[in-house]
């Protein structure tokens, strides 16, 4: 079996910063990655939701891809979101895909046209059949209105080892243990709901793919390196202390509330691409205060 215990820990799934014009601010991501990388997580993810990957273009995608994987230099994991609803042209991607520097992919399930359990399974099995890298399962039924139950899971992380880990994002802890209890042993459970981070470590889970730790990878990461070793009151003061900031992440939606976050850091502009938009100012301005009163 293989060993993916590379992917164990705190991963980030990166915004991508835009300039007053629109355009990727390459300066700018060159600064997050090394926030990020500086801040202790060990792993990079490009091209996520978090990322606004629908809104890139082809050529965008594979120039911030490869700015990544050539700022991480072998510092950090690098993981690509590749996804979609249309399964022939997901294959298409991933075969396609210039894998130098990259050492996993990250796949959300079809959206849109929610298929049936069997349709999620035999989509990532077609996946699996052709991709060159691990696949981390990204199971999010917030954005695709579909959920991947545990049993399609452990089908999955059974039938092939080209699985590497599940994001779990359902929020449904008790379908995660599910997971943890089923799961063969080179098949990681990693928690894709922040404020749920510590909870899925507690009951056996792996890490995360974390939002906040592009504004706060030091704190965040820290914490789930003290989960995993089973230091639980440390882990639990450094999420208590970060816990009031979740809120106002996500009170006008990922990723505006990490970009706002990030420009009051100094990181990068406060610009997305419609059809998303800034925070509300009443909102940005308690997130302020937030982020001021953790130092």
């Amino acid at each position: 079996m293989p060993d993916y215990s590379q992917f164990k820990g705190t991963g980030v799934a990166l915004i991508t910063p835009f300039d007053s014009k629109g355009q990727i601010d390459f300066a700018a991501l060159e600064r997050l990655i090394e926030h990020c990388i500086r801040g202790g997580v060990e792993s990079l993810i490009t091209m996520g939701t978090t990322g606004e990957s629908v809104t890139l273009s082809h050529d965008e995608k594979n120039q911030v891809v490869r700015f990544t994987t050539d700022c991480a230099a072998g510092r950090a994991k690098v993981i690509v979101g590749i996804g979609g609803n249309h399964t022939a042209e997901v294959m298409r991607e991933i075969k396609s895909l210039d894998t130098r520097g990259i050492d996993a992919i990250l796949s959300s399930s079809p959206a849109y046209n929610k298929p049936s359990q069997e349709g999620i399974y035999q989509h990532y099995m077609a996946l699996a059949s052709v991709s060159p890298l691990p696949i981390i399962i990204y199971n999010v039924p917030g954005r695709t209105s579909s959920n991947i139950t545990a049993s399609t899971t452990l089908r999955l992380a059974h039938a092939s080892d080209r699985f590497a880990a599940i994001k779990e994002a359902s929020g449904d802890l008790a379908q995660a243990t599910e997971i943890l209890c089923g799961r063969p042993s080179h098949f990681l459970v990693l928690s894709g709901d922040d404020p749920l981070a510590l909870a899925l470590a507690g009951i056996g889970g792996d890490g995360v793919i974390s939002v906040i730790a592009n504004s706060h990878p030091a704190e965040f990461s820290e914490m789930m390196r003290a989960a995993l070793k089973g230091d639980f009151p440390k882990a639990r003061q450094l999420n208590n202390k970060l816990f009031p900031l979740h809120k106002w992440l996500y009170v006008d939606g990922n990723p505006a509330g990490i970009k706002a976050a990030c420009s009051l850091l100094g990181i990068c502009s406060n610009e997305l691409r419609l059809p998303l938009v800034p925070m509300q100012d009443k909102n940005f301005q308690e997130l302020k205060k937030t982020i001021e009163s953790i130092g």
